[in-house]
This record gives structure tokens, C-alpha cells and sequence, in this order.
């Protein structure tokens, strides 16, 4: 019975000590701290020995100018011949808080000569110091521990004391010593770094980091140097540069395979860089010896070429694709072939027929589901290209049914909305996008919302749908790049139909396709419209970015950008352009980003 009542008595005494632990906290962080007062002390009597108690009271008598109090406690602790050498910190940062700065050194030099008696104790001491950001001190520290005990490396927290110092040099060193050593991983130094580099590559952080770099190259030519000249390349948008680092890597390391080389030629296509990209994927199509990898690079040689391709870029491009068939046939491996060349046929050549029936070859091979999905996705396009609605509507809702919970079945879910909406049927296209607003896809749930919106909006005010069964029509023009057309077509609907919700719509749309024909005026015409009189419509931050892309991308007239890019973070936080438009005015404005 004695053993079962210490036992109750043990486990209320612990509830208790919970209980008080966790009001004492509560009441800090809600800022009451003399309610928190009250159970810290409570805990402090209850557990003499607790430092973290002693610390969390002495804080609170800082934070209600009890100094004194805070003075009796800790010189109370610090008699103990055994206490932790962090209360000398907080006792010396008592007296830093009344302005006693002669006093609070007095203390923080016992805390670092308790280094002395245990290095082990290097990194509690200087880890506090950075705390209250007494980075002298900190590295003070770390340095003697590490003297005293060579086992020891502090050298990441130093190297964030120089970066905050700015001592940019020595922070650069210590991260590559770090790295070179295997002491720590590559990309978490780098996530350190990236705070320090901009992407002008005559700022002069970047400038130290190349130096360093090309220094540590020539005394030791490792892989390693490459890898970070190539990564610094990148954040300063030079491809070409970052290229000649990549090409060495893969040059010296046996075995190697392109994935770094096809990675950077993605982000040199995507920013907008063809030449270099092309360069690149040529490398890859020169160098690999295995045939997928090859042909994936021979088709993104084939995208660069149809950038903006002439009638004879076509005809070249047909023997192309047409030599690539003869050399790789119809394969399970190289689906990738037969989707391109049939989307070619169709989008580029329009040929639609001969397209269709490469594609329902395909699905003769033996495909897993997903390899199914990926031609049916391809073949469903090229039958909405030919307006045969139906026939499409059959293999995308298969996708969707076999790959209910994939991007690919939301995909296909999205792509029957879509086809539903090009064929008029628009209570079926909205019945498939309520679905898709929860997509785990961001930009699939965007679209299933814009076209949601489109829909619904239009269909309230006006019983026949006139206008929207134009759009639809302008829609599908515009798909099956019949450009002209649609801005026709959209033409129709802004002198017909003026004042209708559909008009900020079709204004986005037609700025889009004037965009793309090169008529930049005209497009700036069209979004300006629809931020001056439609500023509060679902489609105002669509504009706005859209301009901003435009003035940055294409009209060079990067401080209207900026102003664009600057409405949408202050006027639109919950745009799906928000993280976008921030990072490109940041760019704009010269900012290191992380």
C-alpha cells in the first residue's frame, strides 16, 4: 500500500509540475508575464535544479524590468560549483539590459573560461551568444573549444556568425571547407549561401564566391568545384557559362549520365535562352549512349526548331521525325516519339488523320496503365482538334476512370470539361470542374476554376448563352492555332456584346492571341482594359500580370513591369500569381533571393 500511495503521489506531483509548465509558457508567450511570473517561481522552488525553469523566470523578471530580481536569482544559482556556464551568459546579459556593459563582460568572459575546464561545453556557450547576438563572443567560443578539443567543429555556426558579421570572404571558406571535407551536405550549404547571391553577376558577393571557387579549382581540381561554378552560373542566369561546367563534370566522371545536362537545357528552354538549350541538348544527342535519352534529346531539338518555324523549318522537321520512326519503329520505350510526331502532324501540318492513326497504333502495344494514359491523353487532343467531341469524351473519361486519384486522371477529368465546353454542353463541363476546384494540382484547379467562373457567369444573365457559345468557338479556333480566326471571332463578341460579364474574358483572351502574333500594343491595349474597367472582376490580377509579364518579357519597360507585379502582391495576395509576380519583382528590383 506505501509503494502505491509514493506512486499516486509521484504521478500528481508530475501533473502538477505539467500543468504549472504549461500556464507558466501560455502566459509568456501571450505577453501576460505576471501571471507568468507566478508559476515560474513556482517551478524554480519546486525544481532547483532545473536550469531551463531558472532561465525561463529570469526572462520574465527582464521582461517586467525586475532586474534585481532577476540578479538575486541567478548569483543564487551560479554559486553551485557545478552550475551550466549559459547562467553567466544570462547573468552578464542582466547587466547588458541596465546598461552595466563593464559588469556584463565581466561575466561573459567567466562563461568562456568555463570552455577550459570542458570543451564540450563550446557549443551551449557560443550557441547562446548568438542568441542575443554576441557573435564576437560566440566565435570566441567556438574557437577555443575547438583548440582545446580538435574533435570538435564548429565550423557551420561560424560560418553564419561571418555571414552575419558580413565578413562575406571568411563565411564563403568556412561553407566550402565544410563541403570539401564531407562535413556537410552540398545543398544545405548552398540554402546558406543563395541568401548572399543575387543574379547580377557583377554584384560583389557573387564576385567573391567565383573568385574563391576558381581559386580551390586551380590548387584542387575536383568535381566539386565544378558543381558550385555551374550552380553559381545558374542563380546569374548564365547558361552558357554554366554549360562548359557541366560538359567537364561529365567528361570526367565515369559512368556519368545526363541528367544534370538535359536539367540545365530545360531551364535554359524555359528562360527563354533557345540557343544555349539547343547547344546543350545536341551535347546530349552527340554524347549518350543510351538510345531514350538520346531521342528525348533529339525531340527537344525538334521543339527549339518549331519555335517559330518557316515552311521550310516544317518540311525539315517532317524528314526529321519521319528518320526517327525508321531508325526507332513503334515501341513501348518510346511513346514519346509517336505522341510528338503525331502532335506535329496535327497542331503544325494539319494533318489530324494520319495523327489519329499513329496513336491507335500505339495502344496496340503492350502498355501499362499509366503508358495507356499518356497516348489516350495525346489522341483525345488530336480528336478536339478535329471536332470529333465524342470520340475524345470516350478516351479521356477512360483515363479518368482508371486513374481516378493521379494528375493524369485530373487531367483527363479537366480535359473533359474542356471538350464538353467546345461542344456546347456546358452544364456537363461544369458538373466536372465543381470536382476539380480541390485538384491536387494547382494549375489544374486554377483552370477548373477560371472556366468554372466563365461558365456560371455567363449562363445567369443570359438564358440562350450567345455570347458564351461564341467564346467557346473563339476557344477552340484558338486551340487548333487558327489564331486569326478567333480574334475575329472574339472581335464579334467585344462589339456585340458590350457590358456583358463575358467582355473582361474575351479581352484576356484576344490580349493573349495578340500576344502571340506579335501585336504587343494590342495586347497591352486589351489588359489595360480590363485593370481600368473591370479592376475588381476575378480576371483584374490575370491582367495585371499579364502586363507585367509583357512590358518585362517583350517590350522591355521593366519599371511598368514592376509597378504590375507590385499590384498583385498588395492588391491580390490569394492569386495564383501571387508567388510569382513576387519573386519577378524582386528580380526587378535587384533583390537576393533565397
Amino acid at each position: 500500500m506505501k509503494v502505491l500511495l509514493n506512486i499516486a503521489i509521484l504521478l500528481i506531483t508530475f501533473s502538477t509540475v505539467a500543468q504549472d509548465d504549461f500556464l507558466a509558457k501560455q502566459y509568456f508567450n501571450d505577453g501576460d508575464f505576471e501571471k507568468a511570473v507566478v508559476y515560474y517561481e513556482k517551478l524554480v522552488e519546486k525544481n532547483p535544479r532545473r536550469t531551463d525553469y531558472t532561465e525561463a523566470l529570469t526572462a520574465t523578471y527582464q521582461q517586467l524590468e525586475r532586474y534585481t530580481d532577476a540578479e538575486n536569482l541567478l548569483l543564487e544559482k551560479i554559486k553551485d560549483t557545478n552550475v551550466y556556464p549559459t547562467l553567466l551568459i544570462e547573468m552578464g546579459y542582466n547587466y547588458r539590459l541596465q546598461n552595466q556593459l563593464e559588469k556584463a563582460q565581466e561575466y561573459y568572459q567567466k562563461a568562456i573560461s568555463q570552455i577550459e575546464k570542458n570543451p564540450n561545453y563550446g557549443y551551449g556557450i557560443g550557441s547562446r551568444f548568438q542568441n542575443y547576438a554576441l557573435l564576437d563572443e560566440a566565435l570566441t567560443a567556438y574557437t577555443k573549444a575547438m583548440k582545446l578539443n580538435p574533435q570538435l567543429d564548429f565550423n557551420y555556426q561560424m560560418a553564419r556568425i561571418y555571414g552575419e558579421q558580413g565578413d562575406i570572404k571568411k563565411m564563403y571558406v568556412s561553407y566550402l571547407t565544410l563541403i570539401s571535407e564531407g562535413k556537410t551536405s552540398k545543398s544545405k550549404v548552398l540554402r546558406n549561401i543563395d541568401e548572399f547571391i543575387t543574379a547580377d553577376p557583377e554584384n560583389e558577393n557573387n564576385i567573391k564566391l567565383k573568385k574563391i571557387l576558381l581559386q580551390n579549382a586551380q590548387k584542387n581540381p575536383e568535381i566539386l568545384w565544378n558543381e558550385l561554378l555551374s550552380w553559381l552560373f545558374v542563380q546569374q542566369k548564365q547558361y552558357g557559362s554554366a554549360f562548359r561546367q557541366e560538359k567537364a563534370i561529365y567528361k570526367r566522371v565515369d559512368g556519368a549520365n545526363t541528367q544534370r545536362l538535359n536539367t540545365l537545357g530545360n531551364l535554359a528552354f524555359v528562360e527563354k535562352e533557345p540557343e544555349t538549350a539547343q547547344d546543350i541538348y545536341q551535347y546530349i544527342a552527340d554524347n549518350s549512349g543510351d538510345l531514350v535519352t538520346k531521342l528525348n534529346a533529339q525531340l527537344n531539338l525538334i521543339d527549339i526548331q518549331l519555335l517559330d518555324p518557316t515552311e521550310k523549318d516544317l518540311e525539315e522537321v517532317q524528314k526529321q521525325f519521319e528518320g526517327l520512326i525508321d531508325i526507332h519503329g513503334f515501341k513501348s520505350q518510346t511513346l514519346q516519339l509517336q505522341v510528338a510526331y503525331s502532335n506535329f502532324l496535327t497542331f503544325k501540318k494539319e494533318n489530324p488523320e494520319k495523327a489519329i492513326q499513329i496513336l491507335k497504333q500505339s495502344l496496340e502495344l503492350p502498355l501499362n496503365e499509366r503508358g495507356k494514359a499518356f497516348v489516350k491523353l495525346a489522341l483525345g487532343d488530336i480528336l478536339v482538334y478535329d471536332k470529333r467531341f465524342n470520340e475524345a469524351l470516350i478516351y479521356f473519361s477512360q483515363i479518368q476512370q482508371n486513374l481516378k486519384n493521379d494528375v493524369l486522371g485530373q487531367n483527363a477529368r479537366y480535359k473533359v470539361a474542356q471538350t464538353s465546353f467546345y461542344k456546347g454542353d456546358f452544364d456537363w463541363a461544369l458538373t466536372q470542374l465543381k470536382v476539380l476546384r480541390s485538384s491536387t494540382s494547382q494549375l489544374i484547379a486554377n483552370d477548373a476554376m477560371q472556366l468554372s467562373l466563365l461558365i456560371s457567369d455567363n449562363s445567369l444573365e443570359d438564358s440562350t448563352q450567345t455570347a458564351l457559345k461564341k467564346y467557346a468557338r473563339a476557344d477552340l479556333l484558338a486551340y487548333q492555332n487558327k489564331t486569326k480566326e478567333s480574334i475575329t471571332e472574339l472581335d464579334d463578341i467585344l462589339q456585340n456584346h458590350k457590358g456583358e460579364k463575358i467582355e473582361d474574358e474575351a479581352l484576356l483572351k484576344q490580349g493573349q492571341l495578340l500576344e502571340l502574333s506579335n501585336d504587343y500594343e494590342a495586347a497591352e491595349y486589351n489588359y489595360q482594359k480590363i485593370t481600368e474597367f473591370y479592376a475588381n472582376g476575378i480576371l483584374a490580377d490575370d491582367a495585371h500580370f499579364a502586363l507585367a509579364e509583357l512590358y518585362r518579357n517583350k517590350m522591355n519597360q521593366p519599371e511598368k513591369a514592376k509597378s504590375h507585379y507590385e499590384k498583385i502582391i498588395y492588391n491580390y495576395q490569394d492569386s495564383y500569381y501571387f508567388p510569382q509576380a513576387r519573386k519577378n519583382f524582386r528580380i526587378l528590383r535587384g533583390d537576393a533571393l533565397n
